[in-house]
């Protein structure tokens, strides 16, 4: 009788709380509003640090393991992992999937190049923010399961974008100080997608690198947005 009454008292209690706040582990978190801005905007709001290209020391302690990836996907019963999931998701034409999510046939157009490419094995996913450029940008001060969820972001169109292996190695751990997508029709496209998956993540840039941005977004990518949302 006396349990009773207690659970009943403590019951009214926590009713009568008008501000009761559910313990941190308890927590759902809100989900982050979709943000849309031009690109001259947009970049302007990335904080602004010193990175590797004037600093080696912030590279230092990087591998790509430190990233894991290709992980099972969006849908681990499916047998894909995340490579083969982008290039389904990305395919013009779909390709044909065997056992082992083997990917033949298709076809696919690889933006930076303005190429297409019918054969998968010739196509590479590029990390739009390289690994060891988002390390040296913040992610080395992140958890290994918030570097997981980085290297393998599918819930963001521009995190992971399908090009073809030759582009992919010319880009390599570059920003875009340093290299732009040979196609001209590729630039506008290129600076918003790069934009926003350090936004999304919260990653810093160098200043070189706002600025090659500015010059661009004051020019010839006046009319281009960014479009992104905040990471978990």
């Amino acid at each position: 009788m006396i349990k009773n009454l207690l659970r009943v008292l403590a019951a009214l209690s926590l009713a009568l709380t008008p501000l009761a706040v559910p313990a941190a582990a308890d927590a759902v978190p809100a989900a982050a509003a979709a943000q849309t801005f031009p690109l001259s905007y947009a970049i302007g709001q990335i904080p602004v640090a010193e990175e590797s290209r004037v600093a080696e020391e912030s590279r230092a302690g990087y591998t790509r393991d430190k990233f894991k990836h290709w992980n099972s996907g969006l849908d681990p019963a499916d047998g894909c992992n995340t490579r083969a999931e982008v290039l389904l998701a990305e395919a013009s034409e779909a390709p044909t999937v065997s056992a082992g999510c083997k990917l033949t046939d298709g076809e696919w157009l690889s933006y930076y190049a303005e190429q297409k490419v019918s054969d998968p094995a010739k196509l590479d996913i590029d990390h739009m923010v390289p690994l060891a450029e988002a390390w040296a940008s913040g992610a080395s001060a992140w958890s290994a399961a918030r570097r997981e969820a980085h290297a393998n972001d599918q819930d963001a169109a521009a995190s992971l974008v399908v090009v073809t292996s030759r582009t992919n190695r010319q880009k390599a751990d570059q920003d875009p100080s340093s290299w732009m997508p040979p196609a001209p029709t590729a630039t506008c496209r290129y600076l918003a997608e790069w934009t926003a998956p350090k936004l999304r993540w919260g990653l810093s840039a160098a200043q070189s690198e706002i600025d090659t941005i500015n010059v661009y977004a004051g020019g010839p990518c006046q009319m281009t947005v960014v479009h992104y949302i905040p990471a978990p």
